[in-house]
Formats: structure tokens, sequence, C-alpha cells
């Protein structure tokens, strides 16, 4: 299955660099039954949901995982948390040169790295002098909103509220759950009131869901695990809501890998783990009926993903109205509820 079979042509002033205001009066895109596309907002949910409806969010809480610090020579090191070894060890990405095993990194508030291993040449496994909560403590002081590579906008206190979902709650995370971040308060109190049973899932995102697949054969390519949770009140009530005929729908792609990842013959396992559950089309969803996403890049996994929900074909022509309808795409972007199953 070739990867160019997924591309699109998106003009670059559509990637959003910011939110709108208020959150839910982003454009929601829905692709319906026969292809059938509907342009709304996304504070038209309610009115697109009643008491057949179950929602699925993810309440992950995005850290500042994005450090800035220096070598012993002065040079800078920027250092990507992206996996938890241990207690004081993580897997990071880092932007630095010649660094090598047992260099040491300093940063503010006397936090100190020393390179453990190199994994990847990129991607390195670190050691810090500092575990656990003292650690998380200092990277709330010192760390940066991890904002993907195509938003240019400035870190800031506000840009970090803005990157963060009304219902965060679980912090892990290095990236937002971005379909979460069209939801205020209000609105979600609007779609309890129609009769809509809202539960919670945690996956912590990792950097690996943004990998580029740089492989031409996208059944090839490799997915990084990502830490999920779904406790067993939440697992048995969506196993008794989805054999009552309710329809599931997966708040964001990470919402919906977790409940595929959990997903035995049709019933929610419980616990703890790490899942690498990859979807591309030929995947068969085994507990997700419909997903809210926002729009993806050209050629990522998360395309893929949405393309085995809907049809590749579907979704491209979802995207190329998108396009012409000049919505806002990525993280920042606007909306879509994907109703149909190929």
């Amino acid at each position: 299955m070739k990867i160019g079979l997924f591309d699109y042509h998106l003009p670059k002033e559509l990637i959003a660099q910011e939110p709108i205001s208020p959150r839910d009066h982003s454009r929601l895109l829905i692709l319906g039954k026969e292809s059938k596309i509907e342009d709304k907002h996304f504070y038209d949910l309610p009115d697109l949901l009643d008491q057949d409806d179950v929602l699925v969010l993810n309440e992950t809480k995005v850290f500042p995982a994005r450090l800035l610090g220096k070598k012993k020579t002065s040079g800078q090191v920027e250092v990507f948390l992206t996996k938890k070894i241990d207690q004081q060890t993580w897997e990071c990405m880092i932007g630095g040169r010649g660094l090598k095993i047992s260099d040491q990194i300093y940063f503010e508030e006397n936090l100190i790295g020393e390179i453990l291993a190199d994994l990847d040449g990129k991607t390195k496994q670190v050691r810090f002098n500092k575990a656990d909560k003292e650690f998380l403590s200092v990277v709330e002081k010192i760390g940066h909103t991890p904002l993907p590579p195509y938003i240019k906008t400035e870190d800031s206190q506000q840009i970090k509220k803005d990157y963060q979902t009304v219902f965060a709650k679980n912090k892990g995370s290095v990236a937002a759950p971005t379909a979460g971040l069209h939801f205020t308060t209000e609105l979600l109190d609007g779609i309890k009131a129609k009769g809509v049973e809202i539960l919670n899932v945690t996956l912590h995102v990792g950097l690996g869901t943004f990998a580029p697949v740089e492989v031409d054969d996208i059944t090839k390519h490799k997915i990084h695990s990502e830490w999920a949770s779904i406790d067993q009140a939440t697992a048995e009530k969506l196993n008794k809501l989805k054999q009552q005929g309710k329809n599931i729908i997966a708040v964001g792609t990470t919402s919906a890998r977790t409940l595929e990842a959990f997903a035995t013959d049709g019933n929610l396992d419980f616990g703890d783990k790490w899942v690498d559950v990859y979807i591309y089309p030929s995947y068969k969803f085994k507990f997700v009926d419909q997903l809210i996403t926002n729009f993806h890049l050209p050629k990522s996994s998360l395309l893929f993903m949405v393309s085995a929900l809907a049809g590749r074909e579907n979704i491209l022509a979802a995207y190329n109205h998108a396009v012409a309808e000049k919505y806002r795409f990525f993280s920042f972007g606007d909306a879509m509820l994907i109703k149909k199953s190929k």
C-alpha cells in the first residue's frame, strides 16, 4: 500500500497557528452516509447527538516536556522528554551537536541530565539528578509547551492554557489530544443534557504519533508504544452500552487507539499497558463506531487511521472539500465528525 495514495495539497496559510476563541466556534465537517459532506460548527454538536450516542474522551494532560539546557562548553541543547523509563530516566529527543554517552546537560533549577545511551542518533536515554515529583515540579517551572513544529507561535502562559483540554486530568502527554481542544465546559454540559453518556480513558500521547512515515509501503511502518489506561468501571460500562447497541464515538485518534487496543472479541479489557496498535486501511474496528478528529498531515499514520474508518477516497474527498472551503488544519485547526464507516 503506497504512501503516495495518502497525499493531498494543503496551502500553508490553512495551517492554524492559534486556536479559535471560544473553543467551540471552530468549524465541524461532517462526513456522513453515502459520503455526504455537511459544514457545521463545533457548537452544533449537541444537536447532532442523542441518547443513543456515547462520547469517549482522553483525559490525559500535557506537561511542558521541552527543556532548554547547555553542555559543559555552554553550547545550547534542546531536550524533549518523550518516554519515562524509571524514576530518574527518560527517553528523550535531543537537539545539539557533539553529544555522546556520559556527557552532561545543565538546566535551570540545578537540574542535570547525563546521557546513558544513544538509541538512534536523535533519541537518547538520559538520567536526571532529580526523580518523580521533584523532577516534574522542576519541569513545570522551566519546561516549554511541546508545540508541533508547524506551529510557529511563541510559547506563553496563554498557549499553555490553549494547548490543554478543559477535561485534562492525568499528566503525562507530550502532545495534546487535539480533538478534545474544541470542547468547553458549557458544551459538555449541553451534550450531557441530551442524554449522551460521556466516559473517560487515558492515553499519554508520545511523539511517535507524529513521527514521519519513512517507508514507501505503509504496512512496513513501525508505531511507537504509548501508555494507556481504562479503569474497570469504565470498561464495564462501555461494554454494557456497546451491547445495548449504543453508538461509540471516540473523541480523537488517541481515544480510538485506546479503545481498539483494549478490545478483545468486541469487549473491552481494563487496566494499564503500553499500546502500539497500528490502524490503516484493511483494519476492522472492534469497538469504535464513529470518530471526532482534527485534520491530519498528508502521508501521516493518523491519515491512514481515519481512512481505515471511512475509506481513503471518502477521506480525501472530505479533505479536498475542507481545503476549498478554507477550513483550518492540524492541532489548532477545525474538526470533523466521521459518521460513515466504509
